[in-house]
């Protein structure tokens, strides 16, 4: 009798190779201890902004160090969103070229779903936005890519203290998305948050940039060597007036992430991310947070008045909304027009729930909203509030159906992790070589 014939119809959010789900879980219990560092570092800086105090707060983000002979004399709070986020979009460049080259999104087909996705969850909020802000006037257009950011940190951090035990292929695309969500946000920062751009630095930025590659590719590690040449790509990219954290995307992705040899061990791409990832979860990015939290809500006008201003509005609903239609939508069209069904065990309220954790926005969407309308500004305090209320916002709901779904979620767990022969190698992905 004939066998019948296999099932291929293409699946979503499917779980990936166990190599590539190993790799992911450290990342991801790294940026879990990171998210709740920076909701630490948020909640001082904003219960600081807003006791007697304040002024010692104000004090301290305005204290200006650095060489000013070569205009590198930059206050606190600039030295964070302008030196340590590159540290922290290195780190992205890093983790997106991986996933591309050697991931498991070196595939079209896995890879569509999460860049659907991500420009679903960055169109609709900024559409929101705009919607709100048409005819206010104040150059309140100015920040319509606010709420197009989601903060993977954060979400993580609500992940792990709301207890929530999302399968594999739930975190993996979660990940991705907000990996690819990175990429996409330092591109709208350089094309439309440059004021002014110095063509003589940046061209100048090209010779350590070459050199750093040159470097690299050759399987260099020695940090005397690349550090001096990173800083200096660094502060030519921030002399040109491209917004500096452009430069740790761009050293990032000329890190070979291949071993030149096959053999076991990480390529140089993955032994810099697991160098560099806690500096960028467990310092630079709360300490990020800490200076750019703190507002004053009564310097703002009112938690009233702010409510009803419509760049907050804008924000708010384009977190909230937005990146939840947006990320849900995207999934929902990628499913329609490849006729593939959803991996078993995960059906369209856990898209849902994801896509409500996206709308979580903090790190990046608070360095937009500085790039925007100014650091300190009133505009700016009220994105500050309008970014705050609003990933708030999306972490209660999405706390409210992901819960639903968590006995679920830790079944799918104890599959996931059984290893019946003890081999280090968990049973579901025992035989399959390939992707799946």
């Amino acid at each position: 009798m004939a066998m019948p014939p296999a099932d291929r119809t293409p699946s979503l959010l499917s779980r990936g190779s166990w190599p590539e789900v190993r790799r992911i879980g450290d990342i991801l219990r790294a940026e879990t201890v990171g998210g709740i560092l920076l909701l630490v570092a948020a909640v001082i800086a904003l219960v600081w902004a807003n006791s007697p105090w304040s002024e010692g707060y104000r004090q301290i983000s305005d204290l200006e160090v650095g060489p000013a002979g070569l205009h590198l004399e930059l206050s606190l709070a600039q030295w964070a969103g302008d030196g340590l986020l590159a540290i922290f979009f290195f780190v992205a460049g890093l983790e997106l070229k991986r996933e591309f080259v050697a991931g498991d999104l070196r595939e079209p087909r896995r890879a569509v779903l999460p860049v659907a996705a991500a420009l679903g969850g960055m169109t609709l909020p900024a559409v929101i936005y705009t919607i709100f802000n048409t005819g206010a006037g104040d150059g309140a257009l100015a920040g319509w890519a606010i709420p197009t950011a989601t903060d993977i940190a954060f979400a993580l951090a609500v992940l792990g203290v709301i207890n929530t035990h999302l399968p594999a292929a739930m975190r993996t695309f979660l990940l991705t998305l907000a990996v690819v969500d990175d990429l996409l946000a330092i591109v709208i920062i350089a094309i439309f948050y440059t004021s002014s751009l110095h063509f003589g630095p940046l061209l100048l930025a090209l010779v350590p940039l070459a050199v750093f590659g040159l470097l690299v590719q050759r399987r260099v590690r020695s940090w005397w060597l690349l550090l001096p040449l990173a800083v200096v790509t660094w502060a030519l990219v921030h002399a040109s007036g491209v917004h500096a954290t452009v430069a740790g995307v761009a050293l990032a992705f000329t890190v070979p992430v291949l071993r030149r040899k096959p053999g076991p061990g990480p390529g140089l791409a993955e032994h810099f991310e697991h160098r560099f990832r806690p500096l960028s979860a467990g310092v630079a990015v709360p300490v990020f947070a800490f200076f750019a939290a703190g507002v004053s809500i009564a310097g703002a006008g009112g938690l009233g008045a702010t409510l009803r201003d419509s760049v907050a509005m804008g924000v708010i609903v384009g977190l909230v909304v937005g990146k939840a239609i947006g990320v849900f939508g995207a999934t929902w069209l990628v499913q329609r027009f490849s006729r593939a069904r959803l991996a078993e065990g995960i059906d369209w309220w856990d898209v849902f729930g994801l896509a409500l954790l996206a709308g979580i926005g903090f790190t990046v969407s608070l360095l937009i909203g500085e790039l925007a309308f100014g650091t300190g500004s009133e505009r700016d305090d009220h994105t500050k509030i309008g970014v705050l209320f609003g990933s708030v916002i999306a972490a209660l709901l999405a706390t409210v159906v992901l819960r639903v779904r968590n006995r679920h979620y830790r079944r799918l767990c104890m599959i996931e992790e059984r290893d019946s022969d003890d081999d280090g190698v968990p049973d579901v992905y025992q035989g399959r070589p390939g992707l799946t």
